[in-house]
């Protein structure tokens, strides 16, 4: 990876009945082991609704419709990376609920139980400027 390159990813925020948020435990670096929503690399000609869909079957086990966009954040990444991350809604469609690919868990978790949770940097606080948690 050359200094300065970007990398596009996705990601989805997906609610329940219930109000809570679907959340991976990440397997791999970056932040290997704390909680973010699921997502991932965008590969080479997909969209970014058709890489959000692949990402959440991988992670999750779950099949979505993907929403509208909700926001977009930058993130480093390694060697000097910049890491585009775009976050969609997103409706469960199908599926069972399982942790896959590089989820080392998947859960859904209350808005009150995010404290409990170690999350990735910045996810509690982009969450709330986007009014997703209060």
């Amino acid at each position: 990876m050359s200094t300065g390159s970007r990398i596009r990813c996705v990601g989805a925020i997906i609610t329940d009945d219930e109000g809570r948020l679907l959340l991976i435990k990440r397997g791999h670096d970056p932040e290997a082991g704390r909680w973010s929503l699921p997502g991932g690399r965008i590969e080479p000609g997909e969209t970014d609704e058709q890489a959000v869909a692949r990402e959440i079957a991988e992670e999750t086990g779950l099949r979505v419709a993907v929403g509208r966009l909700v926001g977009a954040v930058e993130r480093p990444g390694r060697d000097g990376a910049v890491i585009d991350i775009h976050d969609y809604a997103a409706t469960v469609t199908g599926g069972t609920l399982a942790s896959g690919d590089d989820a080392a868990d998947a859960r859904w978790v209350s808005p009150a139980g995010l404290a409990d949770l170690r999350l990735t940097s910045g996810l509690a606080e982009t969450l709330r400027a986007w009014q997703v948690i209060d």
